[in-house]
């Protein structure tokens, strides 16, 4: 009698293989979007750093009242919770993951379209607002697009993802008259007045509102991430 033919691999083995494949590649792009957050965020740090001890100080006030920092440490944040979970799931996390995605299409939108043109003048400042404003959100929606996680939006995350925003709306309203400075010329109450700052604040919430529901759409138009 022949023997039986070998059997070259169990199917589970190679779709734990496969699993781990996907897995793998995922928390590598992670892992770049991360390292592009940090490293925009640190060289900001080391020029507020390189200004001397009284320009420093208040360099580094100013530095996290932006939202443009505050969205490339969130990005940090939680790239490198799915490098090191990438098929993380909870309700904070979808929440965060979200606003992730949020903070970054408004922080590109802001840089590129209302505030622009603005040229940094040394070339750590250049590389910076490229990294910032530039590479991490577009690094962030596209890795989003390519390995999720995926899907992680409902109605309510569109809802909690609201919160941050906010939280950082009255940062900035509370520290801009204690400073007399504001991030940003649309959110000046003193100069604008603190009805048309509020103005401009709430057209950005209604966009991050209509963004969310626009997300929630394309996630469960997308297949699944990581399969």
């Amino acid at each position: 009698m022949g023997r039986p033919p070998a059997v070259t691999g169990a199917p589970g083995a190679v779709g734990d293989t496969a699993t781990t494949r996907r897995d793998t590649t995922a928390r590598v792009l992670h892992g770049v979007v991360a390292a592009c957050a940090v490293a925009g965020v640190g060289i900001e740090v080391a020029r507020a750093l390189a200004a001397g001890d009284a320009a420093s100080a208040q360099r580094l006030v100013r530095l996290v009242g932006y939202f443009t920092i505050w969205t490339n440490v969130l990005v940090a944040g939680v790239s490198t919770l799915l490098v090191i979970r990438p098929r993380h799931d909870g309700p904070v996390f979808r929440a965060l993951r979200l606003d992730t995605l949020l903070f970054v299409v408004v922080t590109a939108v802001t840089a590129h379209l209302v505030l622009a043109p603005y040229t940094a003048p040394d070339l750590a400042g250049r590389l910076a607002d490229v990294l910032t404003h530039t590479v991490v959100p577009l690094a962030t929606v596209v890795v989003w697009a390519a390995v999720g996680p995926r899907p992680r939006i409902a109605w309510r995350t569109c809802a909690d993802a609201l919160l941050l925003p906010a939280v950082w709306l009255v940062w900035t309203f509370v520290r801009g008259p204690a400073l007399g400075w504001y991030p940003y010329p649309f959110l000046d109450a003193e100069r604008l007045g603190t009805a048309r700052a509020l103005a401009g604040a709430g057209v950005v919430v209604a966009l991050g509102t209509l963004l969310g529901a626009v997300l929630r759409g394309v996630d469960r138009t997308l297949p699944n991430a990581p399969r």
